[in-house]
């Protein structure tokens, strides 16, 4: 491997992180995103509006737009929309294939990986409202604080009902869930336990393939 290929990859492996998010620049947010979805099985491309915060569903695929935004004409061109995308499955399972930002101006950037179905961006529409965005400063860290205010740190002080920590400051307290007898009250859930509210039907539903040539089928209606 060449030096020179070397220094390319390096530099390419350097800017993806600055394509995963939109650059700072003055946008439009806009009510309504379009998408193109395509069925790679029968090569069929269909367009579609969302809403923003609208559920639509496309073949087995759920896409739900957060944002979209557009850019100023003194700006240079750009295209963005963060959105989720749920796979359902034929048991009303939900599996989330992607969460992120998409670019109508590079379709591949963040792809989808499904096997049959793509879908991406094509604009953003209905906005006119100009947001703009304030001059990029660079964050400095806080001065420390005086010797004299410096206090102590404050030793952990165990919960009501719990034993006191035994040798070495161990203690033999059990882990308790929130809710669960004996947990202390206004707890809060752990990460990955967050209770989730029930999904809302989507308000659109589109089925490219022929389900005459064993395409998909609803999965809300599947065994009717």
């Amino acid at each position: 491997m060449s030096l020179s290929f070397r220094i390319t990859g390096f530099a390419l492996a350097a800017a993806l992180p600055l394509l995963a998010a939109p650059a700072l620049a003055d946008k439009i947010k806009n009510p309504t995103a379009v998408f193109s979805g395509l069925d790679k099985i029968t090569g069929r491309i269909i367009s579609f509006e969302a809403a923003v915060d609208e559920t639509v569903q496309f073949g087995s695929l759920q896409l739900t737009a957060r944002v979209c935004y557009s850019r100023p004409e003194y700006e240079n061109p750009q295209t963005t929309s963060f959105v989720e995308v749920d796979e359902v499955g034929f048991d009303n399972s939900y599996k989330r294939l992607f969460t992120g930002w998409m670019f109508a101006s590079s379709p591949g950037l963040n792809a989808i990986e499904h096997p049959v179905y793509d879908i991406w961006l094509a604009e953003c529409k209905g906005g006119k409202d100009i947001i703009k965005t304030p001059p990029e400063v660079e964050d400095e860290p806080p001065p420390p604080a005086p010797a004299d205010l410096r206090r102590n740190p404050r030793p952990a002080q165990p919960l009501p009902g719990t034993r006191p920590p035994g040798p070495g400051g161990a203690t033999s307290a059990p882990l308790r869930l929130p809710g669960a007898p004996g947990a202390p009250p206004g707890a809060l859930l752990p990460p990955g336990n967050v209770a989730q509210p029930p999904r809302p039907a989507p308000q659109q539903r589109f089925f490219p393939t022929n389900p005459g040539m064993g395409g998909m089928r609803d999965p809300a209606v599947q065994g009717r």
